[in-house]
């Protein structure tokens, strides 16, 4: 099963490709379990300290498989609550991405449509070829995106999230970026290289920290400004008392190097 995910590592780094282009990468049963599989395996790989996350062929995701969908809405033992199970299952997917310990990055070029674009969302940082679109085109055919609206409505500003909702119209990546969705766009031809080597920056911090920080960012971002404040300066005062912490403020403070030990 997780044949349809592929996976290479370049030292600390994972990189997971959606391996069928066939079907432009859609989010298939079998493609949310064996991505859930590979998120899972990362996940417990401590040598591993950032993710990426792309897909192969022409696109990055053209979300649900629809055909599949549509199969399973004419079989007579499937019905409503395969469909809740389906999306439920999706839901959980993309709640797995902020809960990894690694920062994940989306590395986007085709199309990352409804659920990929969900997909996007929900990653740390994402970085997207020039040229790309993005859409959450449900409404089209008539199914609103409304689960893709989660991610996407906590990424974007709520009337440029609602317009791509109501319009069904495609955004290029230069206005994903302008908007939020996505951190960097750069050429085609530098997608891949651009990407390892952001998650190759962030693989050089200090893993614990982090890692802490990731778990902290979102703990937060869901919290009143006080409580934020409250529950952020006891983490960083956890931090501060780490040894690596020391040694990293000791080698700024004597122009070199930190000899971490994690």
């Amino acid at each position: 099963m997780t044949d349809l995910i592929r996976r290479e590592d370049f030292g600390p780094v994972a990189r997971l490709t959606l391996d069928a282009p066939q079907s432009l990468n859609a989010l298939s049963d079998a493609m949310l379990a064996a991505l859930s599989a590979r998120f899972d395996e990362v996940a417990g790989d401590p040598g591993i300290h950032t993710v990426i996350l792309r897909g192969a062929g022409k696109a990055f995701c053209a979300g649900h498989d629809l055909r599949e969908m549509q199969a399973a809405r004419q079989a007579p033992d499937r019905g409503a609550a395969y469909f809740l199970d389906l999306f439920t299952r999706c839901g959980a997917l993309m709640q797995q991405i902020p809960a990894l310990p690694q920062p994940v990055i989306a590395e986007v070029h085709g199309i990352a449509t409804a659920a990929g674009c969900q997909l996007v969302a929900s990653c740390d940082m994402a970085v997207a070829a020039e040229g790309t679109r993005f859409g959450v085109n449900g409404v089209n055919i008539g199914l609103f995106c409304s689960t893709p609206m989660v991610a996407l409505s906590r990424n974007v500003p709520a009337k440029v999230a609602f317009e791509m909702l109501t319009t069904g119209e495609f955004i290029d990546a230069a206005r994903a970026r302008e908007v939020g969705l996505v951190n960097r766009v750069v050429p085609g031809t530098d997608l891949s290289e651009a990407t390892l080597a952001l998650a190759q920056t962030v693989a050089r911090k200090l893993t614990a920290a982090v890692r802490i920080g990731k778990r902290a960012f979102y703990d937060q971002i869901g919290l009143p400004l006080t409580e934020a404040y409250t529950r952020t300066a006891a983490i960083m005062q956890e931090n501060m008392l780490w040894r690596d912490t020391d040694e990293g403020i000791r080698a700024f403070l004597e122009k070199r190097k930190p000899d971490w030990q994690d």
